[in-house]
């Protein structure tokens, strides 16, 4: 593997992120969110979720990098 973990899960979101907004798109155009505070939670959950979940990969490489140190020493 040529390139870091962080150019890969960037490079991922980049890919991800449009199909992610499509379906986010999808699901509020569908109807099924009739009222305003229906909306308000949906964003509540789908905007924080995927900052979440893109900050995650970044926890991850960190506690993986601490292991494999703890490896070689």
């Amino acid at each position: 593997m040529n390139y870091s973990f962080k150019t890969l899960w960037n490079v991922m979101f980049l890919a991800i992120g449009p199909v992610w907004f499509l379906l986010v798109w999808m699901i509020w155009s569908s109807g099924q969110l009739k009222t305003e505070a229906d909306q308000m939670l949906y964003f509540a959950l789908i905007i924080p979720g995927f900052i979440l979940i893109y900050l995650s990969g970044f926890l991850i490489q960190k506690r993986h990098a601490k292991k494999i140190q703890g490896l070689h020493s």
